[in-house]
């Protein structure tokens, strides 16, 4: 071997022995010398044992966790790394379940996530995913969209954009031509990405499902900028199933039984009345000029929740409940 050749051989050899160990130990597997050199050379690698000790103390100093094995059982294995097991099943689990990433995507990213791991412990996250048959988005370039958009949220510009809805044929019917907004920010509800935004066209705030945009760019024009008065957690709080429009207080009546139900919803800074012994009164910020997504929310409560204030969503609710009841 020439001493190029024994130079590149030196480099590569504790980088392979790098990969080598993270792939195929963990707390509970271990590997031994002689299987070191064998994956060594399958990568190309010659080494003899005591080049291989000296790099595997390199890693350690490097910051690697090796745990080294004495009498019986003698060997190496990395005891920890910067995921651990549980924090990449936790990741798999959101990935796997998110609905705005396509099935295709799902699929890549938990590739990753596995390659994060020894093949051992990858395993157990192959057990715990089933993507198949969950409801996927099927919007391929949804990632290239995600990206756009965060970058034209962090350089303050406007974005274009085609949104689309599926007619009775599943086919695409795309809106009013290329829409342009100010980018706000992204947020998860309802199990999908959603994007808020300051749109023109209504001179407000507007959310438009991230999975339906195609063609996204990036525009050279400034974004507006935040309303003064706009909190976006506020926002988010007044909305049900991510309708936009105006927000109005209203007062409603809860069962006391329904308390952790509220806060989750509304947060932990809203107020709170006692109304006698089992009930209580908050006030709220809720999108009511297209209620039926808050009417949807309150009807799951049945007699546990009464709509006090005001009295006009008091008679839309009534108008609703009666003409579902004329349904059946």
């Amino acid at each position: 071997m020439s001493e190029k050749a024994k130079n590149t051989n030196n480099r590569l050899k504790i980088l392979y022995l790098h990969i080598i160990l993270l792939e195929n130990t963990d707390e509970e597997h271990s590997i031994t010398m002689p299987e070191i050199i064998y994956r060594l050379e399958l990568c190309g690698i010659t080494a003899a044992r005591k080049a291989i000790y000296e790099d595997i103390e390199a890693l350690k100093l490097f910051g690697l966790d090796i745990v080294t094995m004495r009498g019986k059982n003698a060997g190496y294995k990395v005891v920890s790394r910067e995921f651990e097991l549980p924090e990449l099943k936790l990741l798999a689990d959101a990935v796997s379940s998110s609905r705005f990433l396509t099935e295709k995507k799902s699929s890549e990213l938990l590739k990753k996530l596995e390659r994060l791991t020894s093949v051992y412990e990858a395993k157990q996250i192959q057990r715990q995913v089933f993507v198949a048959e969950r409801v996927k988005a099927m919007n391929e370039r949804i990632y290239l969209n995600i990206d756009a958009i965060h970058r034209a949220i962090a350089e303050r510009k406007k974005i274009s954009f085609k949104y689309f809805d599926y007619d009775m044929k599943k086919r695409k019917h795309y809106r009013d031509g290329i829409r342009t907004c100010s980018p706000y920010a992204l947020t998860w509800s309802d199990e999908r990405y959603y994007l808020v935004a300051y749109y023109e066209k209504y001179e407000g705030i507007s959310n438009f499902r991230v999975d339906r945009m195609e063609s996204v760019e990036i525009m050279d024009e400034q974004a507006q900028k935040y309303p003064e008065s706009f909190s976006l957690s506020a926002y988010l709080n007044s909305t049900f199933s991510m309708f936009s429009g105006k927000a109005e207080e209203v007062k409603l009546r809860f069962d006391k039984s329904l308390i952790n139900v509220v806060i989750d919803r509304f947060g932990k800074n809203i107020g709170i009345f006692p109304d006698g012994e089992n009930y209580f009164i908050v006030r709220a910020q809720v999108k009511t000029e297209q209620p039926e997504p808050f009417f949807s929310w309150i009807f799951q409560f049945g007699t546990m929740v009464e709509i006090l204030e005001p009295s006009g969503l008091r008679e839309k609710y009534l108008k609703m409940l009666r003409e579902v009841e004329s349904k059946y």
